[in-house]
């Protein structure tokens, strides 16, 4: 998607804002429809009715899954019989073709990341969930609901999917003494110039600023993703000294994999799943969530406003978050589970354990993906940078160096 495209998506903030309201007359108004559909002016759903037969998805690779690839990873076939709604799935390859495609209307629902969330609901192209019509919802771990990325004025605008943690992965054969801090990815004068990894992405900028958070003070950071124009100049200042010694950045994990395997990676960013995979092939690799904490994210099934089978989308969303459906994709994509009782449901008994399923302690550390707009949310009023300008910053920063 072009940039001008997002800042017109970004740009809609103000007015949807705007249009944010606690007026009960116009919250409790309601449509019906032939199918027994009621839905609200803001155009959540007020009662469930009939299936209408199939339901049009985007998602990342991995999380609509039939057993086309592999007949025993299919956690999809049994809720196409059981809900008369046949799932048709486009994978997305970005988040930005994400935001692209949801605004044309063709979609009933989306696993939109955390960068891009409140893009969406700011750009009125997904409607609030009424998660009364979402039996499971019950079962999602409590620090995932009610989150600023994905709940505006006390309305859920979708149910989370999992969660994950940024981590800190080395090479132990060739790091020494295994690091507990971000550090070691922000040394200028690094000894491992050249073989420093990153994740390539706008909101890494975030993981500049929660290093400056921790290491800086004086420069008043509270969310990462909330940087007026000192804290935000701070954090690229600080991304162009790190570019110095970045060899390569990574967006794919497949990519991430082949360069800890070559060796031209020893040290950056890393998921928990990437390390596993390393591992399994017997490559020398650890991770840490590092002492400053870290970034990391939850994504949301979000629904369009505009869907047009909003039946399925509820009832595919009760169903991505039931117990062994959340369990089975969890484990395949390598997350922890949304729902709290999922765990006891996974193949490897210890997967809920590896990726701290239910460890508030470890996730109380991690700040989840949240898309930066203008309002900084405090007394600072419209002054922060939003995505766009996160966007044209992290070209700048990336052009330097090569």
């Amino acid at each position: 998607m072009s940039k001008r495209a997002l800042v017109a998506v970004l740009g809609a903030a103000s007015l949807f804002l705007a249009g944010c309201t606690d007026d009960a007359s116009k919250e409790s108004a309601s449509a019906g429809q032939a199918d027994g559909t009621t839905t609200t002016t803001d155009g959540s759903l007020q009662t469930l009715g009939a299936s209408e037969g199939q339901v049009n998805l985007i998602a990342w690779p991995g999380y609509v899954e039939q057993g086309r690839l592999d007949p025993k990873v299919d956690w999809i076939s049994a809720f196409e019989k059981a809900e008369n709604c046949k799932v048709r799935t486009k994978v997305a390859g970005s988040s930005d073709e994400m935001v692209s495609l949801m605004k044309g209307g063709q979609f009933d629902g989306v696993s939109a990341s955390g960068d891009i969330t409140l893009a969406l609901i700011q750009a009125g192209d997904v409607a609030p969930v009424n998660t009364a019509l979402i039996p499971n919802y019950a079962d999602v771990v409590p620090a995932l609901k009610g989150k600023p990325h994905n709940t505006v004025e006390g309305k859920s605008y979708g149910v989370p999917h999992g969660r994950r943690a940024n981590l800190l992965m080395w090479r132990t054969d060739k790091v020494s003494p295994a690091p507990d801090s971000w550090s070691v990815v922000w040394d200028k004068a690094s000894p491992h110039k050249g073989k420093v990894t990153a994740y390539d992405s706008p909101i890494y900028i975030a993981d500049a600023a929660l290093y400056l958070k921790a290491t800086r003070p004086e420069l008043g950071i509270t969310n990462v993703y909330e940087l007026d124009q000192n804290q935000f100049d701070a954090a690229i200042a600080l991304l162009k000294e790190q570019r110095t010694v970045i060899g390569e950045y990574w967006s794919d994990f497949r990519e991430s994999i082949a360069s800890f395997t070559e060796g031209k990676s020893v040290v950056g960013t890393t998921w928990q799943v990437i390390t596993n995979l390393l591992r399994t092939d017997e490559v020398k690799v650890d991770n840490v969530l590092p002492k400053e904490g870290s970034t990391g994210w939850s994504d949301t099934w979000m629904i369009s406003k505009k869907a047009k089978n909003p039946n399925c989308m509820y009832r595919f969303m009760n169903h991505i978050i039931s117990p062994a459906a959340n369990a089975k994709v969890a484990e395949y994509v390598g997350e922890a589970p949304a729902n709290a009782k999922s765990c006891s449901l996974t193949e490897d008994k210890n997967h809920c354990a590896t990726f701290h399923a239910t460890d508030e302690a470890y996730f109380d550390k991690v700040a989840y993906w949240q898309t930066p707009i203008k309002n900084c949310g405090d007394s600072r009023g419209e002054a922060c940078k939003d995505y766009s300008e996160w966007i044209t910053a992290w070209s700048n920063v990336k052009g330097e160096g090569g």
